[in-house]
């Protein structure tokens, strides 16, 4: 029972994290706008790879975060750095998509699988958000951190995740007759996100370090 509860747990953690418009689940509804659902499939098994190696060592060193606040400033801090240098790129380096009319442009799988590995990599939220989310749990004796439950955990986050991803691309797919604003202004929408993430970060480092 224990394990099913890690399982389920686990799934909705990681939908309830992957919700939220985000860098990974907007460029996945990105890609499939442009190049079609294979490559953003092979894009998302890139981002869910990570995702999973993420969570694990999240877990796995949770109970020693959980004692190390300034280990979580220092994840902060990184990723207020890489934010902020994907929000410039986002909005003031990469171009504005051209809107082409026809076939979809197809692009090699594998391209866009390593680009999925690579944003995944870059993004260090999952790491912070799945200590935190573990040691919730764990104080509600709802997860054990034993390695048959942190795998099934990880398990269920990698399902709960690859949904999250699912429902994005294919509601994009649904409405591509009407995604031609949608891909003008992607950068756009890709940049202001992670602006955002990249303010919450500060506030949250300022927070700490006047507390």
């Amino acid at each position: 029972m224990n394990l099913i509860t890690s399982l389920f747990l686990g799934f909705v953690t990681a939908f309830v994290g992957i919700t939220p418009p985000g860098l990974l689940n907007m460029t996945a509804a990105k890609v499939n706008l442009k190049e079609g659902k294979k490559s953003a499939f092979w894009f998302v098994l890139g981002a869910v790879i990570v995702i999973f190696v993420q969570a694990y060592l999240a877990i796995l060193f949770a109970q020693f975060i959980e004692v190390r606040p300034d280990v979580i400033v220092l994840l902060r801090e990184v990723g207020f750095v890489i934010f902020t240098a994907l929000t410039i790129f986002f909005l003031l380096v990469a171009k504005t998509p051209k809107i082409k009319k026809g076939k979809i442009k197809k692009k090699s799988t594998s391209t866009r699988f390593f680009l999925g590995v690579l944003l995944s990599s870059l993004n260090f939220f999952p790491i912070p958000y799945y200590v935190f989310a573990s040691i919730t749990l764990a104080s509600y004796n709802l997860f054990l951190f034993d390695f048959s439950n942190v795998f099934v955990f990880v398990t269920g986050v990698v399902l709960g995740s690859f949904l999250g991803f699912y429902l994005y691309i294919t509601f994009f797919q649904k409405i591509q007759e009407k995604s031609d604003y949608i891909m003008r202004n992607m950068n756009t929408i890709i940049g202001s996100i992670t602006g955002f993430i990249s303010l919450v970060t500060l506030i949250n480092i300022v927070r700490y370090y006047m507390g």
